[in-house]
Order: C-alpha cells, then sequence, then structure tokens
C-alpha cells in the first residue's frame, strides 16, 4: 500500500476528519457499544489495505502508511541496527523492513524530500488499547484534547 500512499493518506486523512465530526452521535450512543463493530471494521479493511495489526495507536499517517507494528521486533522510531543490505529484516529475511517502507512511502506523500524524512518521536504503545479501535480511540483522543484547550484558557 505504501506505493499508493498519497491516495490512502487522504482517504485515510477524510475518514478520521468524519468520524471526528460524529462525535456527539457516538458520544451520546456510547463509545463502548460501538466499539465492537468500529474494532471488526477497522481490522478487517485495515488488515486488508496495511496488514493492521490492532495496536489501537494507530500511525499510519506518520509512517508513509507502512504499519511498523508488522516490525517483528515492533519498533516504531525507525529501524533497528539489523537492516539487512538488501532492505530486509534480519529475522525475516523474506521481508522488507517496514521503517525503509515508512521512508518511501513519506517521500511518495512528501516528494521533496530527498533524504531520511523526519519522523516524530512517538510515545510507545499503551499496551491496553490493543485489539481496541484505534479510529474511536483518536476521536476520543482529539476530544480531551480540545476540552483541555477551553478549560485552560478559561482559567
Amino acid at each position: 500500500m505504501v506505493s499508493h500512499a498519497k491516495p490512502a493518506y487522504f482517504i485515510y486523512q477524510a475518514l478520521e476528519s468524519f468520524l471526528s465530526f460524529l462525535h456527539p452521535i457516538w458520544q451520546r450512543i456510547g463509545y463502548q457499544r460501538t466499539e465492537k463493530i468500529f474494532a471488526f471494521t477497522e481490522r478487517n479493511i485495515k488488515g486488508l489495505l496495511f496488514d493492521c495489526q490492532m495496536c489501537g495507536d494507530c500511525i499510519l499517517d506518520k509512517t508513509g502508511m507502512s504499519c511498523p507494528m508488522n516490525c517483528p521486533k515492533q519498533i516504531r522510531n525507525g529501524p533497528c541496527g539489523g537492516v539487512r543490505d538488501d532492505g530486509h529484516c534480519e529475522i525475516e529475511p523474506e521481508m522488507r523492513c517496514v521503517w525503509l517502507e515508512a521512508w518511501r512511502g513519506a517521500r511518495i506523500l512528501t516528494p521533496s524530500t530527498t533524504a531520511v524524512p523526519d519522523l516524530e518521536i512517538l510515545l510507545p504503545i499503551d499496551q491496553r488499547k490493543k485489539g481496541h479501535s484505534s479510529w474511536l480511540n483518536k476521536v476520543k483522543d482529539r476530544q480531551n484534547i480540545k476540552n483541555i484547550r477551553v478549560h485552560q484558557s478559561d482559567g
């Protein structure tokens, strides 16, 4: 999917924005009630397109549409020291390094990039989110950030 990173990125962003727009509905229904259907849908769609591992904290939009959870070491901040000369993984030699793929996807998203793109440092996975919908988690996180900003500006 990395070779189609640009359209995948725009679809991913549009879906995330649409789900955020519908936050009042998810909140009214209850996030717990919608979790199973979202997790099922996400597992099937993202599993098919990105080999999603359902970490609950998706960062495809930050990694050139390459899922770093497919790395046997699950490294989220760049490749380990074991990338082979041919760009393949030291643990699974038939698999291309997901971080080399992430950089390839990032270059597709920002073609002016000639070197390794600057990727933000990412926090470790919150293991409590594993198996849950990252789409719903992102919507909830966005709303929490908005609420914090509103309370900070009030005080």
